[in-house]
């Protein structure tokens, strides 16, 4: 005679509970709050760069405008006259992708003629 063994009727919770902690931390992850760039930048990609949130950056746009917090700036002496003398030590520009290189390293060079001592483009990679 065969005997019929008799399956357990628990429920596999360890595995439910392992599916909710990882989404738990997936969703914290992914909604960590930046403040939003203008929707019409595409971004520049780069392999490495340094993680720092862009902040307090000024935005240059594929035609060459600059605008920061949404107000469109002149030039880039203006921007530095918005800033105080901490923010100045570290400049941080989002270039759009389209935006000429010509034009990138010349507003690079304004601003550090203006008194920013370092000045640094912030791509794809680094808002991630």
């Amino acid at each position: 005679m065969l005997r019929v063994r008799r399956k357990s009727e628990r429920e596999p919770t360890t595995a439910l509970i392992n599916i909710v902690f990882l989404m738990l931390i997936f969703f914290l992850v992914a909604g960590t709050l930046a403040v939003p760039l203008d929707g019409d930048l595409t971004l520049v990609r780069t392999a490495e760069l340094e993680r720092t949130a862009p902040g307090d950056a000024l935005v240059v746009h594929a035609d060459g405008r600059m605008s920061f917090r949404g107000q469109d700036i002149g030039a880039p002496s203006d921007y530095l006259a918005r800033l105080d003398e901490e923010s100045r030590e570290r400049v941080r520009i989002v270039p759009d992708a389209e935006l000429p290189a010509i034009e990138l390293v010349a507003i690079g060079r304004a601003l550090r003629g203006a008194g920013a001592e370092a000045v640094v483009i912030v791509t794809e990679r680094g808002l991630e």
